[in-house]
């Protein structure tokens, strides 16, 4: 990762306007959903009845019972969840960089998706190791990673809905996060901290193991971005394990005895 005096002075910004620049980029994107999942964590808590016996789906339908409809509320989800990250590529741009100088491109790309995978093996499997074993714990709220109709969109959508989340999270509180960071005299400790804390916060919603499962990969997912300087892998990485818990969930809920579903499913 490239980050030095040099390259802080090359950019023009002084400190007030970084910090207004991030608070605001974080305000509009995963700060404001860390907020979000904190209200939603204390409402969980505080409902009767434990955490494992309440639901937190990631991709619901959006006008149950009218698909083309909601395959539009879908796509136009999608779209406007990556503005943010749009606007992080405009800054960039206006700071004389670009989301290249972030390792977001196409320049290496097979080292991307081979490094990605390799990651994705290592965490996946010990994430839902972690899930189960919170769920079982009563830390965790039973995660239904898909709740949409069976129609032909199902699962096309799926896989959007996977590849832009890994999008907006990993330039976001990886990329664009570390390097406002660094630009602002943060440490690396203080960077790695930030970015994991943000991470493990705005998981929140799902429970403690959601929590403190993505907290540890935000740790991970930092010191990889510093060996590699480049998000492509992890946002390869975050894309396929979503993948899998999504398409995995449609194919499998009800029909393995050891993967949790709501009752009633």
């Amino acid at each position: 990762m490239t980050s030095t005096s040099t390259e802080k002075a090359a950019s023009g910004l002084v400190r007030p306007l970084l910090r207004g620049e991030l608070l605001l980029v974080l305000a509009l994107s995963l700060g404001a959903s860390a907020i979000a999942a904190v209200i939603s964590f204390t409402g969980s808590v505080t409902r009767p009845g434990g955490l494992s016996e309440q639901a937190a789906t990631l991709v619901g339908s959006r006008a149950p019972g009218r698909p083309w409809l909601d395959l539009a509320w879908q796509l136009f989800g999608i779209a406007t969840a990556l503005v943010p990250v749009a606007l992080v590529a405009h800054l960039l741009t206006r700071e004389g960089e670009s989301l290249r100088v972030i390792g977001f491109d196409g320049r290496r790309r097979w080292f991307d998706l081979g490094w990605g995978a390799v990651v994705a093996a290592c965490i996946g499997g010990t994430g839902l190791g972690l899930y189960l074993g919170a769920r079982a714990a009563g830390f965790n709220l039973t995660v239904v990673p898909e709740s949409l109709p069976d129609v032909w969109w199902k699962i096309p959508v799926l896989v959007l809905s996977a590849v832009q989340n890994a999008v907006v999270e990993e330039v976001i509180v990886v990329g664009y996060l570390l390097r406002r960071l660094d630009q602002l005299g943060w440490s690396w400790r203080g960077q790695v901290a930030a970015s994991s804390l943000l991470r493990g916060t705005y998981h929140l919603y799902q429970g403690v193991g959601g929590m403190v499962g993505n907290l540890a990969m935000g740790v991970v997912f930092c010191r990889l971005y510093r060996r590699w300087g480049r998000v492509g892998p992890l946002v390869a990485a975050h894309a396929l394990i979503d993948i899998v818990a999504f398409v995995g969930y449609a194919l499998l809920a009800g029909k393995v005895g050891w993967l949790p579903v709501p009752s009633g499913r």
